[in-house]
């Protein structure tokens, strides 16, 4: 077991990214261990930051698209919330850190989609920042990296996730599983 995290941050779990034929591989098992994250995170009382990610023009997660919108329901309160994002970082030109700081946050547990883009910018921001880290291997997630004739063989998701956490360094919790991670 980790030391208990004061937060849980849910990463762009979009219905675009995790639902349908285009979903990340893997996104059933995902969602079950980000609703696992959610449901112990909300009866410890902890914050809990659903972030959500505001596509371009055109892509499967443009704001006010069918795709855009948040896939596990929310539970809207004082301890709960959404935070919308221009930027992979979670912390570029939004709230998050204000709520973080306001709620006396000092560890977080993060999860979602995608590994190496958007999790793993507002993990390396978290730590930058001085937060305690947990990024459960289980509870993130992203596509497979096509191959590239010439350089290399299509890349699993799961490699592909394994290596954005490795690239975060030894300071979070990145080979932890779901199960066990607590809230506080």
């Amino acid at each position: 077991m980790t030391q208990p995290a004061d937060a849980l941050i849910v990463v762009d779990l979009q219905t675009a990214f995790v639902s349908g034929p285009d979903a990340v591989p893997g996104a059933e098992q995902l969602l079950a261990r980000v609703g696992e994250l959610l449901e112990r995170a909300r009866e410890a009382g902890a914050v809990v930051v659903h972030l959500q990610n505001d596509g371009p023009p055109g892509a499967d997660d443009e704001p006010e698209t069918p795709g855009w919108e948040l896939y596990l329901p929310v539970k809207p309160g004082s301890r709960e919330h959404v935070v919308r994002k221009p930027r992979d970082d979670g912390f570029d030109g939004t709230a998050l850190g204000e709520i973080l700081v306001s709620a006396g946050v000092r560890s977080l547990a993060i999860c979602g989609v995608m590994s190496e883009m958007c999790v793993a910018a507002t993990s390396k921001t978290a730590l930058a920042r001085g937060y305690r880290v947990v990024l459960p291997h289980d509870a993130h997630g992203t596509y497979n990296i096509p191959a590239v004739p010439g350089v290399s063989d299509q890349i699993p998701a799961h490699v592909v996730s394994r290596v954005a956490a490795w690239s975060l360094g030894n300071q979070p919790e990145n080979t932890v599983p779901t199960s066990a991670v607590t809230f506080s």
